[in-house]
């Protein structure tokens, strides 16, 4: 039988579902990511097969595209067995169990017995659904490989117990809980072991971790330098309140940590980071990123901004942009706001119409692309290293700098390949794209 995975939502879920994949594989199941290949009539024949679907319930349209999802596997895969695990289950459990395509439904805190679900239901051929409360620790998955890449995410923090008032994270996914460092180092050394070199520590609340065990982000990215074998040690997305200049100070320390820092930002308006419940005012983000770049000169900082939020009036969105202009982010992931339904913000007055929500992003997106430009000018002519990761179409390779910057590079047939590391000179950009010549 095979057991095909599909993740939708961020890299936590892509960690989780590398955990599952690793589960089934011990019991003897092959598995795919390879969910829609072959022709139409094969897939509507294959008898033995399970479909996993990891799912995230950030969005109002993230649950929209997993009901398509599910109805689109359940027509073309009519004898698989369906599971439906994630965050969307977790926080909407009511709503889950009415998705009657799914024949497992699992919550958050049940992914390790997936196995032993699966079993049960061969065997009987009943329905399963089984949502439990979460742990109050962190969740024992490991892995010793990523498929199809040549970094890995580490998983070292579950969680959020900030409450912002557009998210429903807290609720899919619970309060804050850390891994223990004696189990982050053994998966570590598990990764050198395979051959990966450089690892990208992920979390829920990732500059949470710790505070429950006594510890600090800084002690796991300690454990991830001494790992001998790993070159690179990368960090998700930052909560910029909790980067206190001790904690800087501390990471600055370490030579393999990229200088690369994304730094959630939500907005650049003081008024509308208020009512976002975030926990930071632009002035304090502004230090963050002055502290950072004195103790990492060059580094790259990237960030995501909301427009359109409840509330946001011209004025507002005009300071955000002007915010965003004045940090100079090298790369920003610009997204009008949706109503997550059973949050406060879906049911604050001043809604913005979703026309000038889609207007706001096209501003939004144009000065951001600008910005990304002036911060890959900057590059030409300049050497970096480059992590190879996949051969495109037109035979070059592609790979990421330590500042995370995108490189094609060409290389001789019979050279380095990936998870090699080269060292090129930037000759250009395209699309936010470098152009590299090995040196």
């Amino acid at each position: 039988m095979t057991v095909y995975f599909h993740t939708l939502g961020c890299k936590v879920n892509q960690y989780e579902t590398q955990a599952m994949r690793a589960l089934m594989e011990a019991e003897g199941y092959a598995t795919s990511e390879a969910l829609f290949s072959g022709s139409p009539e094969e897939r509507a024949a294959m008898q033995d097969v399970a479909i996993v679907i990891n799912s995230c319930t950030v969005t109002g349209e993230s649950d929209r595209k997993l009901r398509q999802l599910l109805r689109r596997c359940r027509r073309e895969y009519p004898h698989a067995v369906l599971i439906l695990t994630g965050c969307m289950p977790q926080a909407f459990p009511d709503a889950a169990e009415g998705f009657t395509e799914a024949d497992i439904v699992l919550g958050n805190a049940s992914r390790r017995d997936l196995p032993r679900y699966f079993h049960d239901f061969l065997t009987r051929g009943q329905r399963i659904v089984d949502i439990s409360p979460h742990s109050r620790r962190f969740e024992p998955l490991a892995i010793d490989e990523f498929q199809g890449r040549t970094r890995a995410f580490v998983k070292i923090e579950d969680g959020c117990d900030r409450f912002c008032s557009y998210c429903i994270i807290p609720y899919a996914r619970g309060r804050v809980r850390s891994r223990p460092l004696g189990e982050l180092r053994d998966e570590l050394q598990a990764l050198a072991a395979k051959g990966y070199v450089e690892i990208v520590l992920v979390g829920i609340n990732l500059t949470a971790y710790g505070q429950d065990l006594g510890l600090t982000l800084c002690d796991a990215v300690e454990a991830a330098c001494r790992t001998e074998g790993i070159r690179r040690v990368r960090l998700g997305s930052l909560e910029p309140d909790m980067l206190t200049p001790a904690v800087v100070g501390r990471l600055a320390g370490q030579e393999k940590l990229c200088p690369q820092f994304h730094l959630s930002l939500q907005s650049g308006c003081a008024a509308t980071l208020r009512r976002m419940n975030r926990h930071y005012t632009p002035e304090e983000y502004l230090a963050v990123c002055a502290a950072l770049r004195e103790r990492f000169p060059g580094c790259a900082l990237t960030t995501d901004v909301m427009v359109g939020f409840p509330g946001e009036d011209e004025a507002e969105f005009e300071e955000s942009l002007a915010f965003v202009q004045k940090v100079g982010f090298s790369r920003v992931h610009v997204f009008a706001y949706s109503p997550r339904p059973g949050t406060v913000a879906a049911k604050a007055e001043g809604q913005v119409p979703r026309e000038e929500k889609a207007r706001r992003s096209r501003r939004m997106i144009g000065a951001c692309e600008a910005l990304r430009d002036r911060y890959l000018d900057g590059w030409i002519g300049r050497e970096a290293e480059v992590l190879l990761e996949t051969r495109t179409d037109g035979g070059e390779w592609e790979g990421y700098t330590p500042a995370y910057i995108p490189v094609l590079v060409h290389v001789p047939a019979g050279g380095p390949g990936p998870g090699d590391a080269v060292r090129v000179r930037i000759t250009g950009h395209r699309d936010g794209v470098c152009q590299g010549e090995p040196v």
